[in-house]
């Protein structure tokens, strides 16, 4: 399986990064809408795009307006955007009205709220809450064929409840936040961000095969902007940093 890193900053670009955006072509799926949508088109492969929202905030869903082109472009079929209810009528009654954006997306919004799991494709997906502002979900994406697994957990403080690291377990490959730095570590909390620490705790929990690193703070522009070896020191398994236009096999 490969995963293609379209933005990997969190809040809004800077020269480097932009903002959260991840695409799986095998199965066509985008996991949220953030700037980095606008590399979509070249890489699609199937016939149908299905947009994973994790919430509302515009740093994961600006690039839904994108989507225009990327549909001009490529041969997609159906599109299908899935989220939270009240998520879903946030983007569709702010980010598209008329006012803002004067221009219709034709796609099929679908509310999981209900859904303990569905299916996309080849794909069976669950999902958990997580702890930031407004809410936000974390996603677990299951290959059956493959035996191929995959979370998908953005924007949340790291969960390192007992459910959590079931649900997680031996994934083949954990997509965790870290927004701040250990040193920031009080105001990640009240923001509802990770931190360096956290990561390395929330993912010795779940023991992934592949650790991604993501949604990296804008302001950190340096080659390691979270201090990297705190937690490959404290987990057994590769540690990547996510950096826009890279490839991840798993």
């Amino acid at each position: 399986m490969q995963l293609h890193c379209l933005g990997t900053v969190g809040y809004h670009p800077n020269a480097q990064r932009h903002t959260s955006c991840y695409f799986l072509p095998e199965s066509g799926l985008l996991l949220d809408a953030g700037t980095g949508v606008f590399r979509l088109a070249p890489l699609i492969q199937t016939d149908s795009l299905d947009v994973l929202l994790s919430h509302a905030h515009l740093d994961h869903t600006c690039g839904l307006t994108f989507l225009l082109d990327v549909l001009f472009e490529s041969p997609v079929k159906t599109c299908r955007i899935w989220g939270e209810k009240d998520k879903l009528d946030a983007v569709r009654e702010h980010l598209f009205n008329d006012l803002i954006f004067p221009a219709s997306l034709n796609a099929e919004w679908i509310e999981i709220d209900s859904l303990d799991e569905f299916r996309i494709g080849d794909t069976t997906i669950t999902h958990r809450t997580q702890d930031h502002p407004g809410g936000s979900v974390a996603y677990r994406i299951e290959w059956e064929k493959q035996q191929k697994r995959l979370v998908y957990a953005t924007d949340n403080t790291g969960d390192t409840s007992r459910e959590m690291a079931q649900w997680g377990q031996g994934c083949d490959l954990l997509m965790q936040e870290c927004y701040f730095r250990d040193a920031s570590a009080e105001w990640a909390k009240k923001t509802g961000h990770c931190w360096t620490s956290r990561v390395a705790e929330v993912a010795k929990l779940i023991q992934p095969k592949q650790l991604l690193v993501t949604h990296i703070n804008p302001l950190e522009t340096s080659e390691d902007p979270v201090d990297l070896d705190v937690i490959r020191n404290a987990v057994d398994c590769p540690v990547v940093l996510a950096e826009d236009e890279m490839t991840i096999e798993f």
